[in-house]
């Protein structure tokens, strides 16, 4: 069990590790094509991870969005066979339009095992922390 654990919180610490270096195709290389996101800031789900690349996409240029670091704390996780819920706390410092902000949030990453036996995610929502 060891073993499985230590290769899901290898799995979710390369994920964050692309995010916080504003890394696109390794970061989205970690979700599986039809994962799907709920983020606080947007109106509706994203039901696959092409629609999250365009959303992200459309950041970039729309709101010259750029993510500079992310910390990750407080983690917790969970498995559950071949699935596993990773939760944690992060503090992510982004840019938009030359502008430097700081976000809070609590984030649920649920990892499902593939056949070839890496740990990709299948699932990802975000929260602000309150």
């Amino acid at each position: 069990m060891e073993h499985t654990t230590n290769a899901v919180l290898a799995a979710a610490d390369s994920l964050i590790d692309a995010f916080a270096r504003h890394d696109r195709e390794e970061y989205f290389a970690a979700f599986t094509e039809d994962a799907t996101f709920i983020f606080h800031n947007l109106d509706r789900p994203l039901r696959n991870r092409a629609a999250y690349e365009a959303e992200w996409t459309l950041w970039e240029t729309r709101d010259g969005f750029k993510v500079l670091s992310c910390q990750s704390t407080d983690r917790n996780l969970q498995m559950l066979g071949t699935v596993a819920v990773f939760t944690h706390a992060v503090e992510t410092q982004l840019e938009f339009n030359g502008e430097p902000v700081t976000s809070q949030e609590r984030e649920t990453i649920v990892f499902e095992k593939q056949a070839d036996g890496r740990w990709l995610a299948v699932h990802e929502h975000l929260s602000k922390e309150s």
